[in-house]
């Protein structure tokens, strides 16, 4: 599973939850999580880890964080070679966390089986990612976030998303994009 979206969506926290579910259920889980490069230095934080202290310390989950060194499209230049090894290594669900900056970071769209795309219920305009870029590539659309007082600006943008993705061309004849 890719998973992308915008800075505070809840994507690190939501690995960590989704991949405990799955290592109590006997999944072998392998997160790749991809951290931006500073064009400066050229380091990177490779914080993800951090954010996920349960899951880091689960024996049947496995994280490796990884900078993006200059690579575009939200993965590093060996993520898909990543994902081959993980599997190998007997994991069956890989999960990989992409930078989720902007509309161009998709490139793992076309390494996994479900690319999913997670928004927060609110900030600035919903819409933004109809402009032809990564709420195309999207198999699925997550709004996380969605309780107390999110639960209306959650379901406000799920229903928007919902009506904006009938105007999108579709990317397969038997899976229909779900929100």
């Amino acid at each position: 599973l890719g998973l992308s979206g915008p800075p505070g969506a809840g994507k690190s926290t939501f690995i960590e939850c989704f991949g405990k579910m799955l290592t109590e259920r006997k999944h072998k889980v392998s997160v790749l999580a991809v951290d931006p490069s500073s064009s400066t230095s050229g380091g990177s934080l490779l914080g993800d880890k951090t954010r996920m202290t349960e899951l880091s310390r689960d024996m049947n989950a496995y994280i490796r964080p990884s900078p993006t060194s200059g690579t575009l499209g939200g993965v590093t230049r060996t993520t898909n070679e990543a994902i081959l090894l993980c599997e190998g290594g007997g994991y069956d669900v890989v999960l990989v966390e992409t930078v989720g900056v902007g509309q161009s970071e998709f490139a793992v769209a076309d390494m996994v089986d479900m690319f999913i795309l997670l928004l927060p219920p609110a900030g600035g305009d919903e819409l933004q990612g109809i402009k032809r870029g990564i709420i195309e590539m999207a198999d699925l659309v997550a709004i996380n976030k969605a309780d107390g007082d999110l639960v209306v600006p959650a379901r406000r943008i799920q229903a928007e998303y919902i009506s904006a993705m009938k105007l999108l061309r579709k990317r397969s004849k038997i899976w229909r994009p779900k929100v």
